[in-house]
Parts: structure tokens; sequence; C-alpha cells
């Protein structure tokens, strides 16, 4: 069997950036008072409420649209040294507005990879999400799906990178005749799946043209710097 390895060098972290410049006046503001388990309450707080009214904004070709690259680049073709960036704001544009377009990039991201990988002859039949982002927020999944368009799997496992270890492990070790076995003896299921809509579907192709044309700019104007 042969793997192939990809990654974002942020996803999660992306939105957590946000999330901790929203929330510098609670750990920096004088006269606030708070624990800092009350601290942490709020910014958890924040994210749930941002994902909440971005799931209620309209689908636009004309809505912000930004660049996932906060932390460089890593796949396709590594490069650490870009930037991330962030287009069509306005006066009236709100934190959701941001959010939102947060979210949709590290979505493009994604696309991108899995769009490399097609187009070198690699065949993707399924996408599972594990981890953080994939239990906790239904709003990034649906997001990723309909960008993706294509459905997502969240596995119920807590830990599947390790319980993929230990099927490796346990075929190594005999008690299976091959990993397809192990997996089906020891996997734990799928504890949902998103589906990608189609309408929203059909205006993420749009935005994504927009992504790619953001990042060719920002990759252009920077590469020698």
């Amino acid at each position: 069997m042969i793997g192939l390895e990809a990654g974002q060098s942020a996803f999660g972290d992306a939105l957590a950036w946000f999330r901790d410049v929203l929330a510098w006046p609670i750990e920096n503001l004088k006269g606030l008072n708070l624990s800092e388990e009350e601290k942490e309450k709020l910014k958890d707080e924040i994210i749930i409420r941002l994902s909440a009214e971005a799931e209620q904004l309209p689908m636009s070709e004309s809505s912000p649209v930004a660049l996932d690259w906060i932390n460089g680049r890593r796949t396709p073709d590594a490069n650490q040294a870009l930037k991330a960036a962030i287009v069509n704001l306005n006066l009236g544009t709100k934190s959701p507005e941001i959010f939102k377009a947060i979210v949709e990039a590290i979505c493009f991201g994604s696309r991108s990879i899995v769009e490399r990988f097609q187009k070198e002859g690699v065949e993707i039949k399924s996408v599972v999400g594990i981890g953080g982002v994939a239990k906790k927020s239904t709003f990034v999944m649906q997001r990723l799906a309909d960008v993706l368009n294509m459905p997502i799997r969240v596995a119920t496992s807590e830990q599947a990178p390790a319980l993929g270890s230990a099927m490796y492990a346990a075929t190594a070790a005999g008690l299976y005749k091959d990993v397809s076995l192990a997996a089906k003896a020891m996997g734990s299921g799928f504890e949902k799946t998103y589906f990608p809509d189609a309408a929203r579907a059909k205006i993420y192709d749009a935005l994504y043209g927009q992504y790619k044309a953001l990042g060719q700019f920002v990759e252009t104007n920077s590469s020698s710097r």
C-alpha cells in the first residue's frame, strides 16, 4: 500500500487566530477583573456566536474572500514565506463576514490539495474528517462539503490516528492477515456525514476562482521578499 501525505499550515489555527484578535480586549483591558476560566469561556463563546451568525449570511460572489496562508503554505507547492490576505472589505463588513471568509479560505485550501491529487492521477473516492474541528463545528464541516462538492464522513473515534496506528501494529503482529481486515474489526465507524448543498457549491465554484486569483496575485508580489 502507498500513502500520499499533504496538509495545510493552518486549518483550525486560522480560526483560533481570528478569535484571539477579537479577544484582545479580554486579555488586555484593565478593569475587567476576569478569571482565566472566565476569559477562556468568553473566547469559546466568540467562535460559537461567529459560527451562528456566519451561517445565516447570504451567499454572494461579492463577499469577502481570504487566503488561508496565515502560517505559509504547506500543500500544494510548499512556501512558508507566503502570507494571508483578505479582499472585498468595506465599512459595512462585520466580524461574522470576515470569519466566514476565513472558514471558506481553509476550505478552499483543502480543495486545492484535492485538485492537485486528482491532477496527478490520484482518484479521491471519499473524504473523512477527524479531530477537533470535524467534531466541534458543523458550520465548518458543512462548508467544506459544499466547497469540495463531495460528502464528508466524520470518524467516531476521538483518537483516529492512534487507532490507525494500532491497526497497522495488529497486522504486523499477525493478529490480522491484512490492514483491511484489521480496519474492519477495529474501526469505530462514522458518527455523521455532511452532504454538499448544490446551490452553495455552485457559488463556491465562483468564489474559489477568486481565491485562486488572489493567491496568484499575493504569491507573485511576495515571492521575492
